[in-house]
């Protein structure tokens, strides 16, 4: 496989590179992060290199993310090859603490999405956004009005596709069908993490993809750089390694909190085990294997430095032997649940009289 291997986001006819350029390292207001000059130089070499899809959201290092990528597109004259996605729904009201922010400055209401949508346009430099995302899930906002809004825009010319980033699969299946039923412009592709560390969207998110045409794009294949196998867990709970994994950690965002446990640290050590196996560094073992699943749109990458790019464009160069797929596969299981037993074959032959029906 290659970057110029494209695929199809979903059911719609945009094709978009195997591997994705996430953004989010785009500026520096968050402590870390790149500049704009090498920020453009990252993005010059993924489009040099035959990459398209760009990652990035309104809220990315205070809006420069989105900025610094539409200088890049203005400089270089590159709009049309570029498939950018970006993303609403975090607060972006800029009120300290102990004041009363504004609650409208961020969700998934149409005030929020309206603001958003035009906020980003300008700091994209364009007139049009490739595919706008709903980047979480506000719990709170029917999903009839995020689908009028998003289709309103996407008949205005504003948005071109439309896409649901980390919410339930439930809501992702009502959106769709919504969308069918109303001939509202389809969900095109969810935005999830994946990795061989969260593998748990293979339970009901992949088959609801599978079923409703929709596309996946996966993001932290790395799992916040835990897979790179530079990190250890020290007794004290915290990571020894070079990183931005102990910065997140002090932010107790839920994110990467998970990560400080046991079991990642195992799965990271067999990743590393079929990496030397094979002649590969752990980080494209832990991409090649997100890549290559089933239903993967694209896959998210991110650098701050140009050989981290490099070796994650590596990851498209090989296929992985079935018998190491497989120790990857048994390392990663994630736990079963009651309702698993009734998905699986045994009781299945119970339903359907001892016979296998295929579909």
């Amino acid at each position: 496989m290659t970057m110029n291997d494209f695929r199809l986001l979903g059911q719609t006819g945009l094709r978009v590179s195997p591997l994705c350029l996430g953004a989010m390292t785009f500026g520096e207001e968050w402590g870390m992060g790149m500049n704009a000059e090498d920020s453009k130089n990252i993005l010059a070499r993924f489009l040099d290199v035959g990459g398209n899809f760009i990652d990035t959201a309104d809220v990315y290092n205070n809006g420069t993310s989105e900025k610094i990528i539409g200088e890049f597109m203005r400089e270089r004259n590159c709009r049309d090859r570029c498939v950018v996605a970006t993303k609403f729904s975090f607060n972006v009201d800029p009120s300290g603490k102990g004041k009363i922010g504004n609650p409208n400055a961020g969700g998934n209401g149409r005030k929020n999405i309206q603001r958003a949508v035009e906020s980003s346009l300008k700091r994209l430099q364009t007139d049009y956004i490739d595919l706008l995302y709903l980047h979480a899930w506000d719990m709170v906002t029917r999903v009839e009005e995020v689908l009028t809004t998003m289709n309103d825009l996407v008949r205005q010319g504003k948005v071109l596709h439309v896409g649901l980033s980390d919410v339930p699969a439930w809501y992702a299946a009502r959106a769709q069908t919504i969308a069918e039923l109303r001939g509202y412009e389809p969900i095109a592709c969810l935005q999830l993490e994946y990795s061989l560390i969260s593998r748990t969207l293979e339970r009901e998110h992949l088959p609801l993809c599978r079923e409703t045409n929709i596309g996946i794009v996966g993001w932290s294949p790395l799992a916040s750089g835990i897979l790179t196998g530079k990190y250890t867990l020290n007794d004290d709970g915290t990571a020894s390694g070079d990183g931005r994994m102990n910065m997140m950690h002090k932010s107790k965002n839920p994110v990467f909190e998970k990560f400080y446990a046991k079991r990642p640290f195992e799965i990271a050590a067999a990743v590393k085990d079929v990496a030397l196996e094979i002649g590969r560094s752990p980080a494209e073992i832990a991409i090649n294997f997100v890549v290559n699943q089933p239903g993967i749109s694209s896959t998210i990458i991110s650098a701050t430095k140009m050989e981290q790019l490099e070796s994650n464009l590596k990851a498209l160069e090989f296929n992985l032997p079935e018998t190491l797929k497989q120790k990857l596969l048994d390392a990663s299981a994630y736990p079963r649940t009651e309702l698993d037993d009734f998905w699986e074959l045994g009781i299945q032959k119970g339903i359907h009289g001892g016979c296998r029906v295929l579909r």
